[in-house]
């Protein structure tokens, strides 16, 4: 390793600690390796104009976004969470139930792990500690956990962002991960299910079978958006960034014309929000752009892939290495930062390797989710603690066996790619 490249990681690791947003730290952190090297300061202006200009893509991470915020500014969440009581509520622990399948349904919507904590998470939290059957903490938890699903189900924006620095088709990596979120649903429900009988939560009042129509009809119209963003994208009718201002006009239109629960302040308000959350995103990908300059500069990731080709490492052993290694890292960093820059080290070594980079790239995001949820750095448990006012060690006590059971899922992945890669083939994906 050089010295320029030792005081770059240096300089990054420093101010990450002191408590710099990572966004700021990278990008000086990418300066000094500049100065240093006596290169000009330039290029990394010129490298973040020449990233941005060439990823379109990225267009959608706003527009994903402030359609999120809209959908949690309305009356849409309430609906939505009206029609998963009615379905779901009636099983023992179906807060929980409802809980996840809200998740679920969301998650088609936003693509954003914090704005389903924050917004339907918040309302079924308070659900369920005032039905008086769940403590504050298992509430908070099982939030927290089926949050992660959030960001799996397209529309995903760490997926948008796997492929900026990947070059891997948006619309087959949103294929791949229908399957793994219905599967972290599918155990976060398993799981829900089992702690309900051991502690002995009581059943919830049902809503009688008669109401479910008009449930489903007062949320149908919310519910018709995944299915009209993966039609635009899959019928070929429009691009993933396309389908993104889609997502969010119909998300206003809904609101603000049919439903009638927006208003013009509570819009500027959104605007605002979305505007602060776009510009944070914003500063982590500049910052990435330009430390993945350097990383290429100094030939890392062929390094890397040489050596690890040279040592006959089998794919399976290679990939159980990379995940544990974003497990760990996780603890510590943030999705975007692991997403945009460790990652893109291990893409040359996966083609040396034949692995496919949908499968990895759906794997990788499922394992960066996971990483929302593991203390200390855990993002959701900080957005949740910060909504409801819960303290961290009760939300913390009861995350670790909804945490155990995503790992395990996680590790179904890993050994059967078809699971991933089951929908992509069916649309034609070659891999």
């Amino acid at each position: 390793m050089s010295l320029e490249l030792g005081l770059c990681l240096l300089t990054l690791f420093v101010l990450a600690a002191l408590g710099t947003p990572v966004g700021y730290a990278i990008i000086v952190a990418a300066l000094v390796y500049l100065g240093v090297a006596g290169q000009d300061l330039a290029l990394a202006g010129e490298q973040i104009m020449a990233g941005l200009y060439d990823s379109f893509v990225l267009l959608a991470v706003p527009l994903f976004i402030v359609a999120a915020n809209i959908m949690n500014a309305g009356t849409i969440s309430e609906r939505l969470l009206r029609f998963c009581v009615a379905a779901v509520g009636r099983f023992r622990g179906g807060l929980g139930h409802v809980n996840v399948v809200a998740s679920l349904i969301f998650s088609g919507m936003s693509g954003s792990a914090v704005a389903d904590a924050a917004g339907i998470g918040k309302i079924v939290i308070e659900m369920m500690t005032k039905s008086g059957h769940y403590t504050r903490g298992y509430a908070a938890a099982i939030t927290a956990a089926s949050a992660t699903i959030g960001p799996i189900i397209p529309p995903s924006i760490p997926m948008v962002l796997y492929a900026l620095v990947s070059n891997a088709s948006i619309g087959y990596l949103f294929l791949g991960g229908i399957v793994p979120g219905l599967l972290m649903g599918a155990v976060l429900m398993t799981m829900n299910s089992w702690i309900s009988y051991r502690r002995g939560f009581a059943l919830e009042e049902p809503v009688p079978l008669s109401e479910l129509p008009r449930h489903t009809l007062n949320a149908f119209p919310a519910l018709l958006m995944p299915a009209i963003l993966l039609y635009g994208i899959y019928g070929g009718v429009t691009t993933p960034t396309e389908a993104a201002a889609i997502a969010a006009a119909y998300a206003l239109i809904l609101a603000a014309l049919f439903y009638r629960a927006l208003s013009i302040r509570a819009l500027y308000g959104i605007l605002v929000e979305s505007a602060r959350s776009s510009a944070a995103v914003g500063l982590v990908i500049g910052g990435a752009l330009i430390l993945n300059y350097i990383v290429a500069s100094e030939n890392i990731p062929d390094m890397m892939a040489r050596a690890l080709v040279g040592l006959d490492v089998p794919p399976l052993v290679f990939l159980l290495g990379v995940n544990v290694l974003i497990l760990a890292l996780g603890c510590v960093l943030d999705a975007t930062t692991i997403i945009l820059v460790i990652i893109p080290l291990f893409l040359p070594t996966c083609g040396e390797l034949g692995i496919d980079l949908v499968h990895f790239g759906v794997v990788a995001v499922v394992n960066c989710m996971i990483g929302l949820i593991t203390p200390p750095y855990g993002i959701l448990l900080f957005v949740i603690n910060a909504v409801t006012r819960i303290p961290l060690a009760e939300i913390i006590r009861e995350t670790w066996l909804f945490l155990g059971v995503l790992v395990f899922a996680l590790l179904l992945l890993i050994l059967f790619p078809g699971l991933t890669l089951f929908l992509p083939r069916l649309f034609g994906y070659p891999g």
